[in-house]
C-alpha cells in the first residue's frame, strides 16, 4: 500500500520559518511530479509548490519567494522550506502526486500566530 508521510509542522509566530519533509515509497516518487498541498479550515485543498523529477519548480502567487520546495530522489524525500510565514499559511500541508493521486497521508499541521 502507498504511504506518504508528512513531517516538520509545527507552531511558529508570523515571519518564522519551518521546513517540511515528505517520504514516499521510491515507486511514485523517482518518476512523477510532486507537490505540496495545504487544506486550511473550512477551505479546499490547493496545490502550493510542485516539483519535477528532474527538479523544476512551479509556486503558487501566494507562496512564491517565500516557500521552496525541493526532492531528493536517492532519499526519496522531498521538502518545503517555509521562510517569512504568514497567518494565512495557517494550514494541514500534505504531499501527493500532482495527477492521479495516492491515499493521501495524515499531512503536518502548520500552524502561525500574528
Amino acid at each position: 500500500q502507498v504511504q506518504l508521510v508528512e513531517s516538520g509542522g509545527g507552531l511558529v509566530q508570523a515571519g518564522g520559518s519551518l521546513r517540511l519533509s515528505c517520504l514516499a515509497p521510491g515507486s511514485i516518487f523517482s518518476i512523477n511530479v510532486m507537490g505540496w498541498y495545504r487544506q486550511a479550515p473550512g477551505k479546499e485543498r490547493e496545490l502550493v509548490a510542485r516539483i519535477s523529477s528532474g527538479g523544476r519548480t512551479n509556486y503558487a502567487d501566494s507562496v512564491k519567494g517565500r516557500f521552496t520546495i525541493s526532492r531528493d530522489n536517492a532519499k526519496n524525500t522531498m521538502y518545503l522550506q517555509m521562510n517569512s510565514l504568514k497567518p494565512e499559511d495557517t494550514a494541514v500541508y500534505y504531499c501527493n502526486k500532482v495527477q492521479n493521486y495516492v491515499p493521501w497521508g495524515q499531512g503536518t499541521q502548520v500552524t502561525v500566530s500574528s
